[in-house]
């Protein structure tokens, strides 16, 4: 065995060597004593000095006469200093020396001598590259070199000039040391574009790079000695081309955070203070992450003129993943009381990474199973790579304890779809409960309606849901002012929509700035909302231009997108910015949704199961299967009575002359908008108009509520004022004087209330009644039920030419208003699972259309429900299949009708005569005007009187049936004409009948009112109102003259008279208002009955 000269001359049995004679015998052939003895001696008196002065700490404090504690407290922190010391030290040695033996100890295992692994030897999905590693090893001297000359050339003097007090500062040492950067492996994904390449090099550095800066002027030494670097480089080769050199350029970030430790010298030796050292690491990494970590990106042009550097940069991410952190179970329990002996339980919260994206969820008070029912919307910018990283925590005090992680790449969820599961934690015990659901990206508008509805169905907190996402690449701009002193401005450049703000960096000394930034936006409804654009100085104070752009331009653009020049306001003439503004629609597409059960379940093709498969078809569902948000809508009733104290606007001969305002209401709430007639210079207007509106229980959801002044330009705001949906959904009904926000003056009354469906038509007559009577002249015909629609499925639609499967969609109307479902591609049995609401008026009267058509192939098939068979159904709800119109196809539907029963208008009170309700007890609400004369409260006391059957006969001509009564609150006599029933037939056809109204003794057609006409009946409906302003004592002076006519033929203007009656309003109690059957006479006749 070789022995080393160390061995040799410790002699044959490993002795130490002779000590050398002190005094240097020449005869004894030990050689004197010489600088070796003087070193060591040196070596002995440095390290009994270093140990001297611990103790002038000590001897300092006590010449002070400071306290024994504050000795103790030096002490403990530097011995916590050198903790935390000599732990880097061992892990960077540790890591050293794993990185030297890796290849000796991978050839022991794989039982080879020393010599290198042949070129076969590989890793499953990475390679290793040890060539590259040997090429990094021999240019690493080279690039120390390179360094040293950049930090001493460029960035010291840069330094030096950014501050006065560091001019003397300075790098004293640069060297990147002996040990190169290791690339431990190398993954090259296969890339779904054909002018990408994706490389993943698993980066490892433990160098002993030492750095020293110095500031002379302050005798101020620093720097480190040492450092670790861990993570996983990706790397983009993009755009490939076809000239040299190929590639077009390099993107290179790292997916997720990589993990740092430095060893410090000199002055920031004080960083590695327990506190200050994973302080000062989180504030490096933090600088790192905000230039390499996803979604920033370093990208180095490797061609000139290279296009579209900002979408290299930044490019459209490759999807959005909407987690829903639900729950979780099993969780450990973390709290201990008196000492231990007393298990208390965990008071957990939930901590969701995507990448750089933390999103923290609120804490749940003692409880192992908490739920949390968050949601957060995260952008998926790499797939694969990506995780999905999920850590729950025990809130304490102090410290919060772990209580388990679990980790899921983004991959999956792609795939899949949607996944809803329990996921175990690690390091822990346990389960969290995550629905995650992947939102692919839309380059047109046309299913934002439909995601709208979606997500208007979403219980989502803290922030409602997401329907699209807005990306800024901010370019350039041109032109722009100059400051005070013609100095060129620092411009920098604030984005805002809503209450999400980005700032751009500053570029300084120029008014052509260019920035080549993206910034990226979610967005709750881009057909309302803004983007706001701010140019100013970096100092904030100095706005040097501004733009304020309607997303809904997007909306109409071609893919979305708006590539130009933008002319700035309040700006110079010829400033302008360049921005290229991108928007996707996001959509979670349930028909590619599967759960396999089994391996291969999810290759199956539904349309492949014909008859005598090796696979059998699933069972076909009898009923629909609608998530629990179905049905669970509720209607508010929007009443705009009047306001008080506007401001007025309106100014005559330039200002000279006052005038007043000319008012409306404009309303918005769950993405609809409403808006009041205009009442003509008033400042105390009344305009007494009711709206309805469908809306969902999502927290956070806001009434509002602008006045303005209506102009021939533009119209003036009188106020605004915000009311909080949960508030009236809660209470159940809101009566208020509501103080108009940012005006001096005006308030407005507004009356609010929720009706909640009722799935029972036993009240529907009565509630057809009510809204009959609170019905204004200005507003729409009430609602008296809601429909709710669940459309799942389809089976066994035609075929296109007979052997091709169509690509079918369906449209649900009812009335006027209509939704339109998703295409679905390629199949004669589609998945839709989409639902949509109706507001209904004559339920008796309406109905249910269904149409399925085929994109390209017109209609498949139809369905026709009237709604008078939900009224018969239990329950008001049909759930089943039904058969279309062509014989060849069914759908799978659930339909279900609520009756809207108010409960502020007497129904109840009628009804149910022995039961009492909270939110019927007070109308009005404290604080505001009373209304004794309001018709909310005076039915009340109506309904009692009035539709009760009549057993008495009917007239040979028939009857016809009103309700008469004075709306004191409007000071209007109000008049409906409910129907008829047993007119006569005089001859061979049925009449054509309409009711004519005319208030005596005026017969002008100021005074005239005439309902429709209904075709070819004996008993037609009409429940239409009508309404004349009169004082009360005028009205009791008029007889009211009803008349029931039919056309007598289609060319002829003659009517004629199937019967009439004569009311004197004088002998009717007007403040009832019931509804009376009245028989009809012939006009020689007078009289009532």
């Amino acid at each position: 065995m070789e022995r080393s000269p160390e061995e040799e001359d410790a002699g044959p049995a490993g002795q130490p060597p002779a000590a050398a004679d002190p005094a240097g015998d020449p005869g004894s052939g030990v050689p004197p004593a010489g600088p070796g003895a003087a070193s060591e001696a040196l070596a002995v008196l440095s390290s009994f000095g270093r140990r001297l002065l611990v103790l002038v700490p000590v001897y300092l404090a006590g010449a002070a006469g400071l306290s024994v504690g504050f000795v103790l407290f030096g002490l403990a922190l530097y011995l916590g200093w050198r903790r935390v010391r000599d732990g880097k030290e061992r892990s960077l040695r540790a890591a050293r020396q794993l990185l030297e033996d890796e290849e000796r100890i991978t050839a022991k295992t794989l039982y080879m001598s020393d010599r290198e692994l042949p070129a076969w030897v590989s890793f499953p999905d990475v390679e290793k590259v040890e060539w590259l590693n040997k090429i990094v090893a021999q240019v690493w001297p080279f690039l120390g070199q390179y360094m040293e000359k950049l930090l001493a050339e460029t960035v010291a003097p840069a330094v030096r000039g950014a501050n006065p007090h560091l001019q003397t500062f300075t790098f004293t040492r640069v060297e990147l040391g002996e040990k190169p950067v290791r690339i431990i492996g190398v993954k090259v994904h296969p890339s779904q574009r054909k002018d990408q390449i994706l490389l993943d090099l698993n980066v490892s550095y433990v160098g002993d790079v030492q750095i020293d800066v110095e500031v002379k002027k302050y005798f101020c030494k620093a720097g480190l000695k040492g450092m670790q670097l861990h993570g996983v480089l990706r790397v983009i080769l993009e755009p490939l081309t076809g000239d040299l050199p190929i590639v077009g350029a390099v993107s290179m970030f790292f997916i997720k955070r990589p993990t740092l430790d430095i060893n410090w010298t000199g002055m920031t030796n004080l960083l590695d203070i327990p506190g200050l050292s994973s302080l000062s690491d989180t504030m490096i990494m933090d600088s790192i992450a905000a230039f390499l970590v996803l979604p920033n990106r370093l990208l180095v042009p490797l061609v000139p003129d290279l296009q579209d550097v900002a979408q290299l940069r930044s490019p459209l991410p490759r999807g959005i993943i909407r987690i829903h952190l639900l729950a979780a179970r099993g969780l450990s329990s973390k709290d201990k009381y008196v000492k231990g002996l007393i298990e208390g339980k965990s008071d957990p919260y939930a901590l969701v990474r995507v990448g750089t994206q933390t999103f923290c969820s609120r804490v749940i008070d003692e409880d192992l199973n908490p739920h949390w029912g968050e949601t957060y919307e995260v952008i998926v910018h790499e797939v694969p790579g990506q995780e999905i990283e999920v850590e729950v925590f025990d809130k304490d005090p102090d410290k919060d304890d772990f209580l388990g992680r679990m980790k899921l790449d983004v991959g999956k969820v792609l795939q899949a779809g949607v996944l809803d599961d329990w996921y175990p934690l690690q390091g822990g015990q346990g389960h969290v409960h995550l629905r995650l659901e992947w939102l692919a990206l839309l380059r047109d508008a046309e299913k934002l309606d439909q995601v709208l509805q979606w997500n208007r169905g979403i219980t989502s907190r803290p922030d409602p849901p997401s329907a699209a996402i807005l990306v800024v690449y901010l370019d350039r701009a041109q032109d722009l002012p100059l400051k005070k002193g013609n100095k060129e401005p620092n411009p920098m450049v604030q984005l805002s929509v809503q209450d999400v703000t980005h700032e751009s960096k500053a570029a300084y000394g120029t008014n052509c700035p260019v920035w080549e930034e993206a910034f990226r936006f979610f967005l709750q409804d881009p057909r309302s909302q803004e983007l706001d654009v701010q140019v100013k100085d970096d100092s904030r104070a100095l706005t040097l231009g501004a733009l304020t752009l309607p997303l809904a331009r997007l909306l109409t653009a071609s893919e979305l997108t708006l590539d130009q020049w933008f002319q700035l306001s309040s700006s110079g003439p010829n400033s302008r910015l360049y921005m290229k503004l991108v928007m996707r629609i996001l959509y979670l597409d349930s028909s590619e949704i599967c759960f396999p059960t089994v391996p291969g379940a999810q290759d199956l093709d539904r349309d492949s199961l014909q008859a005598g498969s090796s696979v059998d078809r699933p069972p076909r569902p009898c009923h629909t299967t609608p998530n629990s948000h179905f049905g669970t809508e509720n209607v508010l009733r929007i009443h705009v009575l009047e306001a008080q104290d506007l401001i007025a606007k309106d100014r005559f001969l330039g200002g000279l002359v006052k005038g007043k305002s000319d008012p409306y209401v404009k309303l918005k709430l769950a993405g609809r908008s409403f808006r009041t007639h205009v009442v003509r210079e008033d400042l105390n207007p009344r305009w007494n108009e009711v709206f309805e509106v469908i809306v969902t229980s999502i927290p956070g959801q806001e009434l509002e509520i602008e006045v303005f002044d209506k102009d021939l330009d533009k119209d003036d705001f009188l106020g605004r004022y915000k009311v909080s949906l949960t508030t009236v959904l809660n209470s159940g009904f809101l009566d208020e004087w509501l103080t108009l926000e940012d005006v001096p003056s005006g308030r407005l009354h507004l009356r609010l209330e929720r009706l909640t469906p009722r799935p029972t038509a036993a009240e529907l007559e009565e509630v057809l009644q009510v809204n009959s009577l609170i019905q204004t002249q200005k507003s729409s015909e009430l609602a008296a039920a809601l429909l709710s629609v669940y459309l799942e499925r389809a089976e066994d639609l035609p075929l296109r030419k007979g052997t091709k499967p169509p690509s079918p969609y369906a449209t649900l109307t009812v009335g006027e208003t209509s939704h339109k479902t998703k295409t679905v591609s390629q199949t004669s049995a589609p998945i839709w699972e989409e639902s949509a609401s109706f507001l209904i008026r004559k339920p008796h009267a309406e109905s249910l259309e269904l149409q399925v058509r085929g994109e390209g192939t017109g209609t498949l098939g139809s369905v026709s429900l009237p709604l008078s068979e939900l009224l018969q159904a239990d329950r008001l709800c049909v759930d089943s299949w039904f058969a279309l119109s062509n014989g060849q196809g069914q759908v799978l539907m659930r339909a279900q009708l609520g009756i809207l029963v108010s409960q502020h208008s007497g129904v109840e009170a009628h009804s149910h005569s022995h039961s009492s309700s909270s939110l019927g007890e007070d109308p009005e609400a404290p604080g505001a005007p009373a209304h004794p004369t309001s018709p909310v409260v005076e039915v009340r006391h109506r309904l009692p009187h009035g539709d009760s059957p009549s057993e008495a006969p009917v007239g040979p001509l028939g009857q016809v049936r009103l309700t008469v009564w004075y709306h004191g609150d409007e000071q209007k006599l109000v008049s409906i004409v409910h129907g008829c029933r047993a007119l006569r037939q005089s001859g061979r056809d049925l009449p054509d009948p309409y009711v004519s109204l005319l208030l005596l003794p005026d017969k002008n057609r100021g005074t005239k009112r005439k309902t429709s006409q209904k075709k070819r009946t004996l008993n037609p409906d009409f429940n239409e109102r009508f309404e004349w302003e009169l004082p009360l004592d005028g009205s009791l002076r008029r007889k009211l003259d009803v008349s029931v006519k039919s056309n007598s033929s289609f060319m002829s203007r003659e009517r004629e008279l199937l019967g009439k009656v004569q009311l004197d309003l004088a002998e009717i109690d007007l403040s009832q208002g019931a509804a009376q059957w009245y028989d009809l006479m012939d006009d020689r006749d007078k009289g009532t009955s």
